[in-house]
């Protein structure tokens, strides 16, 4: 799976690394990503996600039921 948060949709940005002398070379900004698996009340049942430090905190303040549906509607999560 590529790691991509499954909450915000938040993925790896490419740059440049650069040197002393001002070389730029290629590289990619990687995303703080976790697995974490969480209780979601209305189904009763437990699911697994990818998600961000800033996804993690999105569900904190929202709740995991705002959460789903905003990411079913984005189309980050199919079957949920």
């Amino acid at each position: 799976m590529s790691r991509i948060c499954q909450i915000t949709g938040k993925k790896a940005m490419v740059g440049n690394h650069v040197s002393h002398s001002k070389r730029r070379v290629k590289r990619t900004f990687e995303i703080n990503l976790f697995k974490r698996n969480f209780y979601w009340p209305e189904e009763d049942r437990w699911i697994r996600l990818n998600v961000s430090a800033a996804g993690l905190r999105l569900i904190n303040k929202k709740g995991i039921s705002a959460c789903l549906k905003e990411a079913t509607a984005n189309g980050l999560i199919k079957n949920v």
